[in-house]
Formats: C-alpha cells, structure tokens, sequence
C-alpha cells in the first residue's frame, strides 16, 4: 500500500509539472515621441490572480528584450515600465511557446488628467546611478529577514559572514530611510530588521555627505544600500527578545527593540554569550563560527566582528554589550543620527608556533608555546549631524568618543634548536598590563553650491584626541647556552604614556569649464600628526623589592612631528555612460623627532615627491561597465625605521633604525569590467591590479652563532605585484519553484619581493592560485542546498642556490544545506571541511566541521524553539601554515568545540497602518 501510495504521489506531481506551459515573450521598445530605443525598460509579468511576478527583465541597448518562463495560468498581465513614460498594459494570452510582441511605442508621461492610474509597481526600476528593487515582487518565506531578501534580488550575493557585494562590488554601507542603523555593521541591520516592513531597496555608488549635496561623482568600486520603509509602518514598535542555554556551560541571550515615529527612530539592544558571537547576535547559525573571515584580533587583543569592537581577545571569547541608536528630524533642514555601544568581553586562549627559519647556509628551529587571559570594556558614542541652511548650503558634523579600559597576562615561553637539534637559547616570559584608552575625534564638511552648472566650495576640518596610559609589570628570562654569552633576567615596572592629536584641514573649489561637464578641481589638504610617546621602566631593588631603578636603556621619551601639506590640481570630464579624472599634487613633508632621553639621536627630515591620480569610467549600458585607473603615491619611512636608537626590549632581536632611508615610491596600475544581464542571469566580473614599488623600507636582520639577531632597515627596488580576480554566475530556472545558481570563478597572485636573509640580498618570486566553484540549488518552500569548493595553490621561489623552492596546496569544502519540510520546521547545516597537506607532524591535517541547527516556530510564526548542535563531529582546529622566504610556520590556537544549545526567541510587531499603532503586547528590556 506505502509503495503505491507513493507511486501515485510521483504520478501526480508529473502530471502537474506537465500541465505547465513553457512560454517566450519578445518585443522591441521605442520612445513615442523620438522613435529611438529605450534601454534599461523594466518588462514583468504579473498573475491575474494574486498580482504576484511570474518573470522580469530589462530591455537592451537596442530595445529589445525577451521573457522566458513557465505557468500555469492561461493569461498574464504585461507591465512596461520607463521612467518619463506611460506604464504599458497588455493581457497576454500563453497559447503558444512563441509570442512577438513586435515593436511596442512607448507614450510620454504628460500626467493628463483622466489618465489610468496602473497601481503595479515594476520588481526593477533603474534610474541613472540608482537601482531600484520593489520589495513585494520577490517572494521569500514568510517573516524573513532582510538578509534572506537581499539574496533573492538579482545580481546581489550575501556569504556566509554576512558580506553583501552587488554586480561584484562590496557594499560598504547600509542606510535605513537615508540614515545610519547602528554604524557601519550591516549585519545588525540584514539580519535584524525584517522584509516585511521594507518597501524598496535602493543601491547606488557610495558617496558621503557632502559629495551627495555637491554633486560630485561617489566611489564606484563600493555601493550604499539604502532600505525605505513603508509609510504604514513608520509607526510603531517591532523587536525580537531571544535566550539559550548549552551544554559545556555555554550560554547565550540577546534583544532589540525599535520605536518608530516617522522621522524619528529610537532602537535599543543588548545581549551576551560565550561562543564567540557579537552579544546582540540571535543565535543564527552564521554567526556561531568563532573563527570566520568577520572575526579579526588586533595586535593589542581587541576583539572585532565585521569591523565592531567587542573589547578584546583571541581563544574564547565571553562577550556582553548594550546599545541604542537614534535618528530624528530636529527642525527643517537638520538631521540628526547617533548610537552608543558598550562593550565587554573576556577572553582565554592557548597558542602553540612551530617555526623553521631559513638561512642561506643552514636552518634553525624555534618552538614556542604561550597562555593569555584578558579582560576588556568600552564605551563607544558617535553622532552625526546634517545642518541644510538652505538649499545650497549644508554642515555636515561627526563627533565621536571611545573610552575603553583592558587587563591582560600572558605567560611564553621559547626554545630555538640548530639543525642538528641542539638547544641554543630559550626564554620564558610572564607579563601583566592595565591600560586605559581614550579617543575624541569629530569632522566638519561645509559645502556651498554656487548656481546651477556644478560650481562649489567645499571645507573640511577633522581633528583628533588619543590617549592611551598603560601600566605593565614584566619577568623574564632569556638563557644562552653558549658560556661566553651571558643570560638576561628581567623584573622590572613600565609606566606608558601616549599621546597622538591630528589635525587635518582641506578645501575643494569647483570651476566647470563646461557646465555639468568639465571641471577642475582647485584643492589644498594640509596634515599635522603630533605623537608623544613616554615609556619608563624601572628595574626592581633586590634590597628594597621595590621597582625604583631607572632603566635608561629600556626607557623612551620620543615627541614625533608628521607635517603634509599638498596641492593639487584635477580635472574631471564627467558624461552620463563615461567619466575620466586627472589629479597632480605636490607634497612638502616634514618628519621629526625629538629624543628627550638621547637629544643626540633627535631627527628631522623633509621630503618632496609629485602625486599622481587618474581615473575612467565607462558604462557600455545599464549591464555592463568598465573602470581603470593610475595613481603615483608618496610613502615616508616610519620614524622607528629612521631614528638611530637601538630597541631592546627583545633580547633576541637588538633594532636599530636606519636615519638614510628613502620615501618609497610605488606605481598602481588597475582596471576592471563588471556585467550582468537581467534577460539571461549571468553576471561576470573581473579586476586586474598591477603595484611597483621603488625604495621599498625592508628590515634586513643578521643571525649570529647563538641565532640573536640585529635588526636594521633599507631600501631596495625591484618589488612588483600583480594580482587580479574574475568570476561568472548564472541563474537557472528549472521550473516555477526550482532554481539553479551557478558561481564559477578564480583568483590569482604574482609578486617578487627583495629581501634581505642574514644580510644576503635575494629575491623570492610567489605564485598563487585559488579556483573556486558555487552551486546552489533552491526549491521554494522545500529545501536549499549550496555547496562550495576551493582549492589553492602557492608556489615560492627563490635566486639563492641554497634556497629550497617551496609549494604548498589546500583544499576547503563547505556545504550548506536548509530543509524547511515539514512546515513549521526548519534545519539548517553547515558543513566545513578542510585539507592541508602541508601541515607539520603533530598538526592536524584535515578537519570537518558541521554545525546544525533545527528550529520550529509556532505562535503566528512570532515564537521559535532552537536546537543548536555546534562542531558536531568535535574536530574543530584552526592549524595553519604560513611561509615566505625566511621561514615556515605552523600555528594552532584554542578553538571552540562541540557543544548543543537549546534556546527560544519571540519576535513582537506592533506597527500600524498608515500611522497608527495596533493594540498589542509591549516589550522592554
């Protein structure tokens, strides 16, 4: 019975896929009134039924476009859509596999009266620099976030990090109605604010304030998206509250809540946990990875997802935080926005570093094995304020303060053998600190348009206050085998302080030459770096045990100057399918330092070097675009390269700097070409990237007999790097509910780089290679699946006969999957797998990870009951090796594992329609 049922089950699917109607829908565009093409025309279809979009496309240069699909229905509503045009209607019959429609003339828009009000809206409208999605016509499952909608517009792709790029270029900034929603992480906004409540997503090049109200042209290699709200609900509460606990005592809990009042909007968060997500994430699996491309640790510990600080750390981070962000219209022609966050965290991690260091006649090992712990908390406040005094003149002001205060103790310890597996020295380190860091910063930009031809007047001002005061206590031990050498101990004090306030002042005047057209750009940017640094240690008195002897060696008092002022000319052609820039600058620098301790190693430098910039754009239509660019830049060796002092803090690495450096010159090179066709589903991007440098600063090092190095600086030419990227993605329509997206695409490396290896100059010459490939297939409402593979090869070699060349190769799998039958459920996997051969003994060489979570919601689909299965296989690592031509390493670190967690989430609404706020169930924190 079980086997005929399902026989009958298959049967009759068939026989509804057969009752689908595959059909072909051509026509050619003009204008009405200029008989010319119009290209870039929106053209959907749309059901009779329930309005809901079948297909869509965009019309060609010539005009031309074709629809391609299947249905069920026997009839379909045509919409045409041009901006300055009518909305064309037409019923269409789906009787035969081919309709031409023939040529279709498209009447002006001239708002007569009495004219057919078309209410539909076109799923794409593009106008000039903005593409336009109508959020109703893309279908995604109910209650979905933002995120979930962007992953379903055309020609937008959203990864596993929550990166958004468009057309193959990164979106660096989301906006909600024109305004910031909690600074500059777009997660919080994707993943946080729902489509229903979106009624357009808007994207355009990116462009700041005062670039936007002068008219200048924006940065065409990062896009804005902008989402407007729909009027009904500017009004109103909406939020998600959301809790978990785990095994291995791993916890979780987060919440937001927005208040909307039209132009006002206040949102709160907060939120916490131990798995090494941002606190105010809600347990999604994407964000659970701990070790992800969005997770970075600076070089002092403080802990950032996707370009927010979470206070510090590496290993296992617990995190907690709270948070609000503000906008409102305070007056006519004044815009304010502002958030606040604070931050805690604190963190405990293991590292282990097996490291073989390439000489050009032998080798030596060195093994090193460290603990730390660390404790962090920030305040972070930033403002923005939009002052119009009128319609040709604008204030544009961004205050912002960071206050932050940080614990930390780390424990080392290192032995270095020769090649015969001799110990030559070793060292142990323990470590205690507390600093305190203060920031103040704030921009200004004025700008004031003159007339109606392009001409402005634009200022800038941007200053800024750090401080950091550090308090550290400090004991080691570093022990030379070798008699003749003798040991060092270390206890000793360091009380830091450091001071670094900016200035940095620029003007732009316009001139069109020909009006909208052709202009040039008088400019002048003048910079003023003042830096003081003050270390002073103090070695302990065994007789008092106290830590009052100055250490003159292990002290600084450097006061260092960095002064740039720069001239410039450019000129810019700008027409609507092409743009083209020339910039030529002069710089007068001035580096000094001042030695308070040593005043006879006080330094100052002056240098001069011409600038160059250009820039192209060219648009072949509304699918394709091409770019390029040169520019020539300046850069100074930093004043620790070029002071004379010996640095000793390391007692296995004496640096000196070098006070005849050069400024490095380096040459840039670039082009690019982006295309995607509505009609097919295919995009193709690509970037090529060539970079040469001439006085490149290099370190060069010598070695001696106990491997205790001497560290110096100089210049050498000859470095170049070319590195480029291309990909090709196609979406394929199976049928009404199943679709196949395909991402094929590669990225390659050249590089020769001069070096110095124990005072031998050589050149190393690296290869790299990455292809990657993406499928994803997608049955509505039924199941998602995405696998993707990569593979890397390197390849490093070397003009030192004595030099092994080196090759390295590396595998990464991961798998996507999202089941969401039967209804109500939901499972989501997530499954990594990588292979590094290369790897040394006693690394592990292949992991898989698989993450899984299985939700079921209930309540109207408001409530949520997850189980969340984390490193499920309990292999999770992060061993890496790293390699260049002075050594190669291999790293391992402490790394979350396996854990289940079992959590709830509410979501609330109350917005109302057209202003008014529907009676329901408030929340608070």
């Amino acid at each position: 019975m079980k086997k005929l049922l399902l026989v009958f089950t298959l049967l009759s699917s068939f026989a509804i896929f057969s009752q689908s109607k595959s059909f072909e829908i051509s026509g050619i565009l003009k204008a009405a009134d200029t008989k010319e093409a119009l290209e870039s025309a929106t053209i959907y279809l749309e059901r009779l039924k329930d309005s809901s979009v079948v297909t869509y496309t965009i019309s060609d240069k010539e005009g031309k476009f074709k629809l391609e699909n299947s249905t069920y229905d026997n009839t379909l509503n045509l919409y045409i859509s041009y901006v300055g045009y009518k909305t064309f209607l037409k019923e269409i019959t789906i009787d035969k596999k081919e309709i031409d429609l023939k040529t279709i003339y498209m009447a002006v828009d001239d708002n007569q009266l009495g004219e057919v009000l078309i209410k539909s809206k076109a799923p794409i409208t593009i106008k000039k620099d903005t593409l336009e999605f109508n959020v109703s016509s893309f279908k995604t499952k109910k209650d979905a976030s933002v995120e979930d909608l962007l992953k379903k517009l055309p020609g937008v792709e959203v990864d596993d990090e929550g990166q958004i790029t468009v057309n193959g270029k990164p979106v660096n900034k989301i906006l909600v109605n024109g305004k910031p929603f909690f600074g500059d992480d777009p997660t919080i906004t994707t993943r946080n604010l729902t489509k229903e409540i979106i009624e357009k997503v808007q994207i355009v090049d990116t462009k700041t304030k005062s670039e936007a109200f002068s008219g200048e042209e924006g940065d065409k290699e990062n896009k804005t998206i902008n989402l407007t709200i729909k009027e009904e609900n500017n009004k109103g509460q909406f939020g998600r509250v959301s809790a978990g606990k785990g095994t291995d005592d791993r916890w979780e809990f987060a919440g937001l809540i927005n208040f909307f009042d039209n132009d006002r909007r206040l949102s709160v968060l907060a939120g916490g946990n131990n798995t090494n997500s941002p606190g105010f994430s809600f347990g999604e699996i994407q964000k659970m990875f701990g070790g992800g491309n969005s997770i970075s640790v600076s070089s002092n510990g403080a802990f950032s997802i996707d370009g927010r600080s979470f206070g510090g750390g590496q290993g296992i981070v617990t995190s907690k935080n709270v948070g609000a962000n503000y906008a409102d219209v305070l007056s006519k022609g004044v815009d304010i926005s502002a958030d606040y966050f604070y931050t805690e965290s604190d963190s405990e991690n293991e590292t282990k570093v097996d490291r073989e260091n390439i000489l050009p006649d032998t080798r030596f090992f060195t093994n090193s094995r460290g603990k730390s712990l660390s404790d962090n908390s920030n305040h972070s406040f930033n403002s923005e304020f939009d002052i119009e005094i009128d319609s040709t003149f604008l204030v544009n002001i961004r205050p912002s303060f960071r206050f932050g205060l940080s614990q930390q103790i780390s424990e080392n310890s290192e032995e270095t053998f020769d090649i015969n597996n001799n110990l030559s020295n070793s060292s142990s380190v323990s470590n205690f600190s507390e600093s305190t860091v203060r920031n103040f910063s704030n921009d200004i930009d004025v700008t004031k348009r003159f007339g109606d031809k392009g001409s402005f007047l634009k200022f800038n001002f941007e200053t800024q206050f750090n401080r950091t005061d550090r308090e550290s206590f400090l004991r080691s031990e570093t022990l030379i085998e070798d008699p003749n050498e003798e040991d060092i101990l270390r206890d000793q004090f360091t009380e830091s302080e450091s001071k670094f306030n900016r200035l940095r002042l620029g003007s732009t005047f316009r001139l069109p030459l020909i009006p909208k057209t052709f202009f040039i750009d008088a400019k002048i940017s003048h910079l003023s770096d003042n830096r003081n640094n003050v270390n002073s240690t103090f070695d302990i008195d065994t007789n008092t045990d106290q830590y009052s002897l100055f250490n003159t060696e292990l002290s600084t008092d450097f006061r260092f100057f960095n002064i740039r002022t720069t001239p410039s000319l450019d000129l810019v052609y700008r027409k609507d399918d092409w743009s083209f820039s020339l910039e030529t600058g002069y710089v007068f620098r001035t580096l000094e330092n001042r030695d308070q301790l040593r005043p006879e190693l006080s330094l100052k430098e002056t240098f001069e070097a011409v600038e160059l910039g250009s820039n192209f754009f060219f648009k072949f239509s509304d699918k394709a675009s091409m770019y390029g660019g040169y520019s020539l830049s300046n850069r100074p060796p930093e004043i620790s390269q070029l002071q004379p002092f010996q640095d000793v803090s390391d007692p296995l690495n004496t640096v000196t700097g070098n006070p005849n450096l050069e400024p490095a010159n380096s040459h840039s090179l670039y082009t690019g070409y982006n295309s995607f066709d509505f009609q097919k589903g295919t995009g193709f991007y690509s970037y090529l990237n060539l970079d040469i440098t001439n006085n490149q600063v290099v370190a060069r090092t010598t070695v001696n007999n106990n491997f205790v190095r001497n560290t110096t600086y100089t210049n050498v030419n000859g470095n170049y790097r070319v590195s480029g990227s291309m990909s090709y993605s196609k979406k394929v329509k199976l049928d009404s509910v199943r679709e196949l997206n395909i991402r094929v695409g590669t990225w390659g490396n050249m590089s020769r780089n001069v070096n110095f290896n124990n005072d031998i100059q050589f050149a190393s010459r690296n290869v790299s290679f990455t292809p990657n490939m993406r499928l994803t297939f997608n049955w509505k409402k039924v199941l998602e699946i995405s696998p993707n593979y990569r593979v890397s090869f390197t390849r490093n070699t070397f003009n030192l006969p004595d030099f092994e060349d080196q090759e390295f190769l590396s595998h990464n799998l991961r798998i996507n999957t999202a089941l969401f039958v039967p209804k109500k459920f939901e499972w989501r996997n997530d499954i990594n797998y990588n292979y590094n051969p290369n790897v040394a003994p006693g690394f592990q060489r292949s992991v898989w990870f698989w993450n899984s979570t299985l939700a079921y919601s209930f309540l109207n689909d408001k409530a949520t009951v997850t189980l969340k299965a984390y490193d499920l296989l309990n292999q999770n690592n992060n061993a890496r090796r790293s390699a260049n031509a002075n050594f190669i390493q291999d790293t391992q670190s402490t790394v979350l594992r396996r854990f289940f967690m079992l959590s709830f989430s509410y979501k609330f609404n109350s917005l109302g329609d057209k202003g008014k706020v529907n009676d329901g169930p408030m929340f608070f924190f």
